[in-house]
């Protein structure tokens, strides 16, 4: 274990208030692309040690009194990208790249917001998963499939094509027209991005950075 693995580990388990939590502390888990919230656990201090050094979500199980790693048999792992405490010392916020549906159900998440209107971060991303998905598709299968196999060059005119058209429709003052020519635009785009092996996500942390 690298000393810089074994200070984060050190400094993250000292700060946890075992007592308060009687040795068991609650883990939110969330997916650190859509900011949905998967599931929720317990992990003790072996737990979050095994978490941080193999970067794979580790808890405690109540039931069995053990270590258990998801994915463990279903190999539906959960890959850590952060882990943060709050302000009472007493909750873990961990940010996952989840591989696989969470859910032993087979579902994304293991709350109910699969079976209620997602946010619409939530929402885009799941289109953006759509999207990808319909790469390697049958052209003939979808009209997302169709616009990849025509390529970059034409995906990018749809993009310009869009674009006046939403200015056109502000121009005009016709809002319903804005709003439906702004949601072409933003299909094509994320079209594009996927083209180009990007996300929604890095436009995101883009803007996040230019407005520190």
């Amino acid at each position: 274990m690298s000393s810089s693995v074994e200070t984060k580990i050190g400094s993250l388990v000292d700060r946890i208030d075992w007592d308060k939590v009687d040795g068991l502390v609650p883990a939110i888990v969330q997916d650190f692309q859509s900011s949905q919230v998967l599931m929720m656990g317990y992990m003790n201090p072996e737990a979050l040690e095994k978490t941080l050094e193999t970067e794979q979500v580790t808890f405690f199980s109540r039931t069995k009194s053990r270590l258990w790693t998801k994915g463990e048999t279903s190999g539906n792992v959960l890959q850590l990208k952060n882990i943060s405490l709050d302000c009472d010392n007493d909750t873990l916020l961990v940010l996952v790249n989840p591989i696989g549906p969470t859910c032993h159900t087979g579902t994304t998440t293991c709350f109910d917001a699969d079976n209620a209107e997602a946010s619409q971060m939530v929402w885009l991303h799941q289109l953006e998963s759509l999207l990808a998905a319909r790469k390697d598709a049958d052209p003939d299968s979808s009209y997302t499939a169709s616009l990849y196999a025509r390529g970059t060059k034409r995906i990018s005119q749809k993009v310009g094509e869009e674009g006046v058209e939403v200015a056109l429709a502000a121009t005009s003052g016709d809002k319903a027209e804005l709003v439906c020519e702004s949601a072409d635009l933003i299909y094509h785009l994320l079209v594009l991005l996927q083209d180009q092996g990007l996300s929604m996500n890095d436009v995101v942390n883009k803007l996040k950075e230019r407005h520190k």
